[in-house]
């Protein structure tokens, strides 16, 4: 990682005050929906000069490739392949065996000219998913133990992500405050899906992840998203409330019969 402070805050870390730093990694994947695919290339800094160039693309191995995601910070590779380009331009030579001793990308190149360029496909391929929940009563965040729903009130887990392929599916599951575990599958409709529950229960309280499932470059990917616990109100609360509406109603009721009666 190539990391330089800005002229601005040098030498004044005084208490109280960050230092800049700004950092950018030396390789990166361009032209492909995700930062974890497409063609390769290796930044050159040279008297304040910064141009990224193509990696040359015959004799590149599987293991030379997952080393490039691994500095990335993309997984492991899946698939690498090489492509030919309409002319010739600066590039690097990467020297495979120094790739696969262990070697950062940027210490094993050397410039040259070349026509093909290196594609590679990570396994970190997917963006997170992001899972919430919603319900017509409203939802609380209850303090240390997760989001909290109304007794036998409707709420809806929804799973999302953003767009990068067509298709897929979303797979939600659940594990209960009892271990029990369970899952739910629906297709990908505008790369979001909904799962509906009618009534809430002590069954449904527990904790639900949202797993984006997708079939891209011949392989499956897949992603999960953080973890959301659910608490369900505990009913008696529910029916302290309608015992005292209840008996509300019938005081109200009581004192309106009694003032009819007194003359």
């Amino acid at each position: 990682m190539d990391c330089r402070s800005s002229a601005s805050d040098r030498n004044t870390c005084s208490p109280g005050r960050a230092a800049g730093l700004t950092c950018s990694e030396p390789v990166r994947l361009v032209g492909g929906a995700s930062r974890c695919a497409g063609v390769l290339q290796v930044k050159l800094v040279e008297w304040r000069m910064v141009e990224w160039r193509m990696v040359d693309g015959p004799d590149w191995s599987l293991k030379a490739a997952a080393a490039a995601c691994t500095e990335l910070h993309c997984g492991s590779a899946v698939l690498t392949a090489s492509s030919n380009e309409s002319s010739e331009s600066r590039g690097w030579s990467v020297d495979r065996r120094c790739v696969e001793a262990g070697w950062r990308l940027r210490e094993c190149s050397t410039s040259t000219r070349s026509s093909s360029t290196v594609e590679l496909v990570c396994s970190d391929l997917l963006e997170q998913p992001i899972i919430f929940v919603s319900s017509v009563d409203g939802v609380s965040e209850a303090q240390q133990q997760g989001f909290q729903v109304s007794w036998r009130s409707s709420f809806t887990l929804s799973c999302s992500i953003q767009p990068q392929y067509p298709g897929g599916s979303f797979q939600l599951s659940f594990t209960s405050s009892s271990n029990a575990t369970l899952s739910h599958t629906q297709p990908a409709v505008n790369h979001s899906a909904h799962f509906l529950f009618p009534a809430a229960g002590h069954a449904h309280q527990g904790s639900y992840t949202c797993v984006y499932h997708v079939h891209v470059f011949s392989h499956n990917f897949s992603s999960e998203s953080c973890r959301l616990s659910l608490v369900v109100s505990d009913p008696t609360v529910f029916f302290m409330r309608l015992t005292l509406l209840l008996l509300s109603l019938l005081i109200f009721t009581s004192l309106i019969c009694f003032s009819h009666k007194v003359p």
